[in-house]
């Protein structure tokens, strides 16, 4: 009588289906990317400025500052980028998608970080974490303390097409922008009323609707 083969023999003589591989790939290189941040390994060095990383891929990415590297492209505009995610969140600018909303007022924002969503909710809390060294002036993200940097110095390096007004950021120079061309974004939900600036929309709400507003 012929003995069945064990399960263990079974399955040594099947081959495992690719999709089974890809699977357990896949789990073992999150592990391994999770256990990092417990054990503080990081044994990846750049040759070049001595900065170390968790894994390869980070390093490889690291590298593309050093050597100008950007193969990321938009197929819209041709801006390039050394990191696939921010070419994602680029091409949300050519979509519109915003798919990160505040829970406080509905503004939508491209992605979460410090200058996007998580900044703008430290509006709501007051929370100015980023301070200005040369007067302590605190401020909700690093951009707007950049901003706020460049006032110290008196740079003004976006200037104006229609007037020739010189502003210190970019922002600065939308702004100024819709002076000219009388558009008004922001809208109040409540009385409709419309408004060049978020922040302009935002202390209108605190002032005239109060008691409908969680501030």
């Amino acid at each position: 009588m012929d003995q069945q083969p064990s399960d263990h023999e079974r399955d040594r003589a099947e081959p495992e289906p690719p999709q089974i591989k890809d699977i357990k790939i896949k789990f073992w290189t999150s592990l391994l990317r999770h256990m990092i941040t417990h054990t503080g390994e990081r044994p990846f060095c750049c040759q070049i400025c001595g900065d170390t990383f968790g894994l390869n891929s980070h390093l490889l990415r690291h590298m593309r500052t050093h050597t100008g590297e950007k193969p990321f492209t938009c197929k819209v505009c041709h801006k390039s980028f050394t990191q696939s995610n921010s070419l994602t969140y680029h091409m949300r600018i050519h979509t519109g998608e915003k798919p990160h909303s505040c829970k406080e007022c509905g503004k939508g924002f491209i992605q979460t970080g410090s200058n996007h969503l998580t900044g703008h909710m430290r509006i709501h809390t007051g929370e100015k974490p980023y301070h200005c060294d040369e007067c302590g002036k605190g401020f909700v993200s690093p951009s707007t303390l950049n901003t706020h940097i460049s006032t110290h110095r008196g740079e003004k390096p976006f200037g104006c097409n229609r007037c020739g007004k010189s502003l210190g950021s970019r922002t600065s120079l939308l702004y100024h922008m819709r002076t000219h061309t009388g558009e008004r974004p922001y809208s109040c939900k409540i009385c409709s009323k419309r408004f060049s600036q978020s922040s302009h929309l935002f202390s209108h709400m605190k002032c005239s609707h109060s008691e409908r507003v969680q501030c």
